[in-house]
C-alpha cells in the first residue's frame, strides 16, 4: 500500500505543479488548469487515505496532520473558486487568479515536504 500512497502523492504533486505554474506562466486561468486542479485534489485525497490506512493511528493532530488536512481544504477551495471565475467568466479574475493559485500551492507544499521528511525519518 505504500507504494500506492508514493505514487498517488507524487502524482498529486505533478498535477498541481504543472496546473499552477503553466497557469502563472500562460498569465489566464484556462479550462485544462482547473481540470488538472480537480485530478491533483484527486490524487492527494486518495494518497493522504491510503496513508491515514497505514498509519496504525490514523490522523494525527500534529504538524503534519495540520497542515495536511489545511493543504487539501485549500486545494479544494481553490478548484471550487475557479470553477466559479471560469462559469463567470471574469477576465480580470482569470487574469490574476494565479496569485492565488501560487499561495495555494506553496501551503501544499508544507505537508508535502514535511511527510517526506517525517517517512525518511522513521
Amino acid at each position: 500500500m505504500l507504494i500506492y500512497a508514493i505514487i498517488t502523492i507524487t502524482l498529486a504533486l505533478v498535477m498541481y505543479t504543472i496546473g499552477v505554474w503553466s497557469e502563472k506562466i500562460q498569465g489566464e486561468l484556462k479550462k485544462w488548469h482547473l481540470a488538472v486542479f480537480y485530478i491533483g485534489l484527486i490524487f492527494d485525497t486518495t494518497g493522504t487515505t491510503i496513508m491515514s490506512k497505514i498509519a496504525s493511528d490514523g490522523f494525527k493532530l500534529n504538524f503534519h496532520g495540520i497542515t495536511g488536512l489545511l493543504a487539501i481544504i485549500l486545494m479544494l477551495f481553490h478548484a471550487l473558486w475557479a470553477t466559479v471565475v471560469l462559469v463567470k467568466n471574469d477576465e480580470k479574475a482569470k487574469a490574476s487568479f494565479h496569485k492565488l493559485s501560487i499561495v495555494v500551492w506553496i501551503i501544499w507544499l508544507i505537508p508535502f515536504v514535511s511527510g517526506a521528511i517525517f517517512g525518511m525519518t522513521r
